[in-house]
């Protein structure tokens, strides 16, 4: 089979990004330790974050706001505004970070352009993602960019079907199974899971096992490979 579109996803897949949160969580606990305990805090953010997501979407802005709740709720409303003005200075830098391409992306989206259809397709902030792109230095091996609020079997439907022949010749790749490789693989496409230490726990999902369309790869580097293998019948 002869795919002809490959769709990337951005953050975690391509550059880092789940590390700067991690990295704001810590100090957004040491901001909060006389309020609460880290482990608590963690779970009301995490709870209030995921409670929010139908609100304000994805991504820093919406981090952002969602801290400014919880430590409103965990100080019973007695939160300095200190607290809330440093907080907000936490989405300042976060919405700043210098983008850190991860190993192998660069040299396997180079191989690929040309040869097939390469499409970005991500969710979040539409501002912050075009940044992100516009510095990770990457943006010219794409044909097409899909910025989406939420990444579903119709949304890769209607992508591979503009920037391609459709779902049964694509592929998608990325490091969430919930949002990258298991809505791909409805749609019709190839689901290519990359695993990345530190995804979030709302984008894991147990893997699709026995679905002729899933594949798991340690890295990028092994992309290529995969490719040839499926290309030539013996995936």
């Amino acid at each position: 089979m002869r795919l002809s579109t490959i769709g990337f996803d951005a953050d975690d897949t391509l550059w880092q990004h789940e590390q700067f949160y991690r990295l704001t969580q810590e100090q957004f606990a040491a901001l909060l330790a006389d309020y609460t305990d880290p482990e608590e805090l963690s779970t009301r953010l995490v709870e209030a974050a995921i409670r929010n997501l139908k609100i304000y979407g994805f991504g820093v802005k919406s981090f952002t706001l969602t801290m400014l709740e919880t430590a409103i709720e965990v100080t019973d409303g007695r939160v300095p505004t200190a607290t809330l003005a440093k907080i907000m200075q936490f989405g300042r830098e976060m919405l700043a970070h210098p983008i850190e391409p991860l190993p192998h992306a660069a040299e396997t989206l180079e191989a690929l352009a040309g040869r097939y259809k390469l499409v970005l397709v991500t969710k979040g902030d539409l501002f912050d993602q075009e940044r992100k792109l516009a510095q990770s230095g990457l943006g010219n091996f794409f044909d097409g960019v899909e910025i989406v609020s939420e990444k579903t079997e119709a949304t890769y439907a209607r992508v591979f079907a503009r920037h391609g022949d459709g779902p049964e010749r694509s592929m998608m790749v990325g490091n969430s199974l919930k949002s990258d490789v298991v809505p791909a693989i409805r749609s019709g496409a190839w689901g290519v899971l990359v695993p990345h230490e530190l995804t979030w726990t709302y984008e894991q999902q147990k893997p699709p096992l026995g679905e002729l369309r899933f594949r798991e790869i340690p890295h990028l580097g092994k992309l290529q490979d995969l490719l040839e293998e499926i290309e030539a019948g013996g995936a």
